[in-house]
C-alpha cells in the first residue's frame, strides 16, 4: 500500500498537480520550531500561545501578515485545521505547522515553505441575507 501512494504522489508530482498557469515550482515542505519556519520567511513571531501541544504566533512580513502555528501532534494539527476552516481563510499546511492568512500571503508563503493550501468555508453566500 505504501508503494502504491508513494507513487501515486510521484505522478502527481510528475504531472504537475496543483501548479497553475504561470506559478513557479513548490519547494520542498519546510519543517521545524515555529522559530525556524519564521526565520525562513523573514518574519519576527509575536507569540500568542506556547503549550505543550500548539505554539501559536501573529506575523507580519512584506508577504503580509498571518498566523504561524506549530504542533506537537499530526491529530492535534489536523484537529485544529478542520476546527479554524469553519472561519474562511486560507490554509497553508506543512508537517505539524499551518501558516494562516489572506489568498496572496498563503501563495506567496508557499514559495518559500512549500506545504499544500486548503480553503476554509467560504460564507460570502450567507451575508447580508438575515436568515
Amino acid at each position: 500500500m505504501t508503494r502504491l501512494l508513494l507513487g501515486a504522489t510521484a505522478v502527481l508530482a510528475l504531472a504537475g498537480c496543483g501548479a497553475g498557469e504561470g506559478t513557479k515550482a513548490v519547494p520542498p515542505t519546510a519543517t521545524g520550531s515555529l522559530e525556524s519556519l519564521a526565520a525562513e520567511v523573514k518574519c519576527t513571531p509575536n507569540m500568542q500561545t506556547d503549550a505543550d501541544t500548539i505554539r501559536q504566533a501573529i506575523c507580519t512580513n512584506t508577504d503580509g501578515k498571518f498566523i504561524l502555528a506549530t504542533f506537537s501532534t499530526d491529530r492535534g494539527q489536523r484537529e485544529w485545521i478542520n476546527d479554524a476552516k469553519d472561519y474562511g481563510g486560507y490554509y497553508l499546511v506543512g508537517r505539524k505547522w499551518v501558516a494562516v492568512g489572506g489568498n496572496g500571503t498563503v501563495k506567496a508563503l508557499r514559495g518559500t515553505l512549500g506545504g499544500d493550501v486548503e480553503i476554509g468555508t467560504d460564507h460570502s453566500a450567507h451575508s447580508g441575507h438575515g436568515g
